[in-house]
């Protein structure tokens, strides 16, 4: 374990936009003689700590809590007593209760690749579900700048098909919509050659997916293989504007992404945090 100098509230906002799995700590109740006051916190990661609620056996329990819900994927928030002389065998021995707000972190991962038009329309319309995007283009300057106001966003450039799938999470859902039919070709070779994407979704229409059949089943994929990919997607009656292939793009991912969710994780903000407990 690490403890770091970034503060709790810095660490909470950054986790909660980078989607990444974490607990809030917050001593909400005290009595005798404490470490530390009501209304300190501190933000635990599976590796990390960020602040401290005034170190001792009594905040060892409270991390080890924290991480123990945290490997199990357990959201939600539980309260945490401690009897200091007690529980803890602190000297103090004060009372001590933290409620404990754990957030499992984002639980889809879509990896895009591409940035043209309908990417763009994709990101904007993906960002309040909660997912994680890891999105990849090869060209410079592919990127829009509103990319970095967008939470739990990843722009990636990569020139390399195999070694940007290769550094894919397990589990991800996969869209392919580059500028280019072959780095198409090579990243659907590489995600079916990896084999655990959730699902693989290829924009382009029947005759561009007959060319790509033929072509990956000649490089060895099966047909197993092959009927995971849907192409094309988004099917939007025809309507070819980016905004509406782009819709119904996301409608045809939300069921294939079902299984993965959870209840309600947004994070409360620290402005919200202060309401709560000093309303």
């Amino acid at each position: 374990m690490s403890r770091q100098a970034e503060s709790w509230h810095a660490a909470l906002h950054r986790l909660q936009r980078e989607g990444v799995p974490h607990a809030l700590a917050t001593q909400v109740t005290s009595a005798g003689s404490t470490p530390r006051e009501p209304g300190a916190r501190m933000v635990i990661t599976a590796d990390d700590v960020f602040d401290t609620l005034g170190g001792g056996t009594f905040e060892w329990q409270t991390i080890e809590a924290a991480r123990s819900r945290l490997a199990a994927g357990e959201p939600g928030m539980s309260l945490e007593a401690f009897s200091l002389g007690g529980r803890s065998g602190q000297c103090c021995g004060g009372f001590v209760n933290v409620l404990l707000e754990v957030f499992p972190g984002s639980p889809v991962t879509l990896a895009l690749f591409g940035a043209g038009h309908v990417g763009r329309e994709i990101v904007r319309l993906a960002a309040p579900l909660g997912w994680r995007i890891v999105w990849h283009d090869s060209r410079d300057d592919a990127f829009p700048s509103w990319g970095e106001e967008i939470p739990r966003l990843e722009c990636r450039r990569t020139t390399d098909p195999a070694a940007a799938v290769a550094a894919l999470p397990a589990g991800s859902h996969a869209l392919v919509m580059t500028h280019d039919h072959a780095e198409d070709r090579a990243l659907v070779d590489a995600l079916l050659a990896r084999g655990d994407t959730v699902s693989l979704g290829l924009i382009g229409s029947r005759s561009k997916w007959a060319s790509f059949r033929s072509r990956l089943r000649d490089a060895g994929h099966d047909e197993s293989a092959l009927a995971r990919v849907r192409c094309p997607i988004g099917d939007s009656g025809g309507d070819k504007r980016p905004y509406a292939i782009a819709l119904a793009t996301i409608a045809e991912l939300l069921p294939l992404t079902a299984e993965a969710k959870h209840p309600d994780q947004r994070g409360l903000d620290p402005a919200e945090l202060r309401d709560l407990f000093h309303s």
